[in-house]
């Protein structure tokens, strides 16, 4: 459940309407369902590892572990970075979804709201966080499935003003507007949509049967991916035109809704409306709660293994690391700049940001499952002998790798024109880049560290890994 609900956030609820107003319906489709396999191929790859060596913070862990503790360094700060501005991000969503109910009231004051509840919720136990997405997560498939069933009645003129058959499909520049290159940006946003699906990594540190759960939710994410984005983004694209002023990046000027809610709207469902407006709020709430599980794992991970300061490593009697908590959510506030700077700008600003750190992100998953394979091979053992194995290596990791790289690169051509370079767009999307590059050139320099060879790579869990795995478990109990 908290692999679905790590899905299913405000990127799906919100962001879907950027991409249909940027490449058109068409675009939207090609390019969601591109992301789609480009995931499930990661996952895949993810899920070998992480049921072999389960960890919390297990990524920047498994970096270091296979290449060396630079490149882990570099990882873990970059992935701390990406859902600690994934955090903001969804605290200035709160402002957004509010404004459909209270317009006039200042933005700032509903992140810092959402702001205070996470953390508190975070600082109690993990065992209310696993609660609480689980009831999080539940909402927000319910709203799903209606919201794609409703949507398909309407299509088909059971419900509503009428079939509206491909007229959506036609208008204008439709179905591809501004051909491949408006669809690069939304590959962007599509890679935002699916970010949060390797939780399922991060999670296997806390499970006490990652060898079951975790190929039991990966061999699942196409079926969900399906279902849910692919589902959401073609009952978009038939049922809003792509130019509808009330769609995110369509108007400076006007408020930005979901298109879930637009699509009520269009439906004369009012109070249907309102009550999805409502859902999408408890998504903020629940992707919230868990980027902020994720940043403080990850920190956490980073400090047992000698890659962050020891205070990180604290934890209370309950096993919750509260410095890490602390630190990582006043990072959130962040999200407080959309009152000097106005909500949709600064949500645009922290999704391209927090979107092409992920994708970074993912190009190193991609590179430790190579590495992993490897070394797993070069010490003698048999593929036959893993817990779960991927079926889509080495193709799913090399055409990830390659795309994710396109898509990182591909994105400066939308900061430069005729009128000069777009630089708090440029810094605020490479930012994850930078803080990538500096991290591992520092603490290469400084260290001085080398290449793991295949054969020195340590494959069992280290005596940190074991205390932490005992730890939690009697934190459970």
């Amino acid at each position: 459940m908290i692999t679905i609900g790590g899905m299913i956030g405000t990127a799906l609820f919100v962001a879907t309407g950027a991409a249909v107003h940027d490449a058109g319906p068409g675009g939207a489709v090609f390019a969601y369902g591109v992301m789609a396999f480009m995931v499930y191929f990661l996952m895949t790859g993810l899920g070998e590892i992480s049921t072999q060596m389960p960890h919390s913070g297990s990524l920047s862990v498994y970096t270091a572990r296979f290449y060396d503790k630079a490149t882990g360094f570099a990882m873990g700060w970059t992935y701390w970075y990406s859902w600690a501005i994934t955090f903001a991000f969804e605290l200035s969503a709160a402002a957004i979804v509010m404004k459909y109910w209270l317009p006039d009231a200042p933005g700032f004051v509903f992140s810092f709201a959402g702001l205070v509840l996470l953390v508190g919720l975070n600082l109690v136990s993990v065992r209310v966080y696993g609660e609480t997405e689980y009831w999080f997560a539940i909402i927000k498939v319910i709203a799903v499935i209606v919201f794609l069933f409703a949507g398909t009645l309407t299509i088909i003129g059971i419900i509503g003003p009428g079939a509206p058959g491909f007229t959506n499909w036609t208008i204008g520049d439709a179905p591809f507007v501004g051909g491949f290159g408006a669809i690069l940006p939304v590959f962007l946003v599509a890679g935002f949509c699916f970010q949060g699906t390797e939780i399922v990594g991060v999670t296997a540190g806390e499970s006490q049967t990652p060898e079951k759960d975790v190929p039991r939710a990966i061999n699942t994410v196409l079926l969900r991916i399906s279902i849910f984005f692919l589902g959401t983004i073609a009952v978009i694209s038939f049922l809003i035109p792509y130019n509808d002023p009330q769609l995110l990046g369509a108007s400076v000027d006007n408020i930005a809704l979901s298109p879930y809610v637009i699509v009520f709207q269009n439906i004369g469902i009012a109070f249907a409306a309102s009550i999805m407006n409502a859902v999408i709020l408890t998504s903020v709430l629940s992707n919230g709660n868990g980027c902020l599980y994720l940043t403080t794992r990850t920190l956490y991970g980073l400090s047992i293994e000698g890659l962050a300061p020891a205070v990180f490593s604290k934890v209370n009697k309950r096993g919750v690391p509260v410095n890490a908590t602390l630190f990582t959510g006043a990072v959130g506030g962040l999200a407080l700049l959309s009152s000097f700077y106005g909500e949709n700008t600064v949500y645009l600003w922290l999704l391209n940001s927090s979107a092409i750190t992920g994708f970074i992100v993912w190009i190193v998953m991609a590179a430790c499952h190579f590495k992993f394979r490897k070394s797993y091979l070069a010490q003698g053992y048999r593929l036959e002998d893993l817990r779960y194995r991927s079926k889509v290596y080495p193709w799913g990791p090399i055409f990830a790798l390659v795309l994710s790289i396109i898509i990182i690169v591909g994105q400066s051509y939308f900061y430069v024109s005729s009128d000069g370079i777009d630089w708090p767009g440029m810094i605020s999307t490479y930012a994850g880049a930078a803080i990538f590059a500096g991290c591992y050139l520092g603490f290469k320099i400084k260290h001085k560290t080398k290449l793991v060879k295949l054969t020195e790579i340590d494959l069992h869990p280290t005596p940190a890994m074991i205390e932490h795995q005992m730890v939690k478990q009697q934190a459970t109990e």
